[in-house]
Formats: structure tokens, C-alpha cells, sequence
């Protein structure tokens, strides 16, 4: 997300990140991380104290007087995401749907020569 200052509002932050800020903390789907500086009754929040608790990177443009925030790190692995059922042809020209590997690891290598 972009932003102009490190003070952005609550309703702004959840709406850019998906984070829900509650009293007990932050939570996203199943994830809850405490937040214990975190203001219940305050309609601001700092964006440094999210981003180090959340592991969100802040990039400054000092040129310009933005910033970039996030996303979230979640560690090494990524929290969740989910391809598009696809269909491309195999080395043979046969037809395959992305689909029919459900339940197994799947790498998909893709060049572009631009």
C-alpha cells in the first residue's frame, strides 16, 4: 500500500491490508498477532508499530513524501494463495488443468522474452 504519512486510519489500514485491528490485536482469516501498544479507542494507528509486528516492509520516498508498506512477510513461506484452475499443454501437446494436481506440489516455470 501506498500512503502519505505513518499515521493512517484504522478503517484505511484494514481496507488496504485485510488486517482486522481489535482490542486483543491484529487478525487476518485464522491469524491473530497481540498488538499491546495498539490503542483500542484511538482511530489512528501508527504504521511502524504494524509493520514491525506484522512483518511489512516500509520503503520511503523521501522525494516524493510517500511510502510503500507491506505486505506481510509471514515468514518463508507464503501465508496462503490459490491459482486459477488453468489449462496449458504439456511437453507431448496434451491438455492439462492445473486442477488435476490438487493435493500435491505444483512449480510452474514461465519465460518471457521481453
Amino acid at each position: 500500500m501506498i500512503i502519505a504519512s505513518l499515521e493512517i486510519a484504522k478503517e484505511d489500514f484494514e481496507a488496504q491490508t485485510g488486517w482486522v485491528l481489535k482490542p486483543e490485536g491484529a487478525c487476518k482469516g485464522d491469524r491473530c498477532v497481540p498488538l499491546p501498544a495498539l490503542d483500542p479507542a484511538a482511530k489512528t494507528v501508527d504504521i511502524r508499530l504494524l509493520s514491525a509486528a506484522l512483518g511489512m516492509p516500509i520503503v520511503e520516498n523521501a522525494g516524493l513524501g510517500l511510502y510503500a508498506v507491506g505486505p506481510e512477510s509471514g515468514g518463508p513461506l507464503l501465508a496462503g494463495a490459490e491459482c486459477p484452475d488453468i489449462t496449458l499443454p504439456d511437453l507431448d501437446g496434451n491438455e492439462v488443468s492445473i486442477s488435476s494436481f490438487r493435493g500435491r506440489k505444483v512449480v510452474i516455470v514461465s519465460w518471457a522474452s521481453w
